[in-house]
């Protein structure tokens, strides 16, 4: 089954612009924020923007005690298309060379405990969010990252 060229980008936060970054574990000393596709057509951005914090952090945002409200994930109303890079292109049906990413923005409590999916991600670490933009493979990332003040949950 192919990936569905539409995918959300989810930079988590801190109150103070700590942003996470995770390291992949496919390409070495490539760091990035939370990514993934749509698992099928109909799936809402919000759905696969909160599956996706869960499967690779193992943040739970939901409606429920003890979890991340649904109010702290954001829809920033950005959307990029950029070119798949080489490397993942066999990941998507012959042809097809471009991903539209929406970009959201999740605020979560200082504590929060992070629990990486081994098979994508070896390490994590917080950085003030100008160092976390410079710390990032993905020129996409980088930027919604320095885009972090305008989209601060009030």
């Amino acid at each position: 089954m192919y990936k569905i060229p539409e995918s959300v980008l989810v930079v988590i936060y801190t109150e103070d612009l700590q942003v996470l970054l995770m390291e992949r574990a496919d390409k070495l000393d490539y760091w990035q924020s939370v990514t993934g596709s749509k698992d099928f057509p109909d799936e809402t951005l919000e759905v696969t923007a909160m599956r996706e914090v869960k499967e690779e952090t193992g943040i739970v945002v939901a409606a429920e005690a003890g979890a991340v409200p649904l109010s702290n994930l954001r829809d920033w109303g950005v959307a990029n298309v950029y070119e798949i890079y080489p490397v993942w292109r066999h990941r998507y049906a012959p042809g097809v060379t471009k991903n539209t990413e929406h970009v959201f923005g999740l605020l979560v409590p200082d504590d929060v405990p992070v629990t990486l999916a081994p098979r994508e991600h070896l390490q994590y670490k917080w950085l003030p969010y100008r160092e976390a933009a410079d710390a990032c493979f993905s020129p996409s990332n980088a930027e919604a990252i320095l885009q972090l003040p305008r989209h601060l949950v009030e």
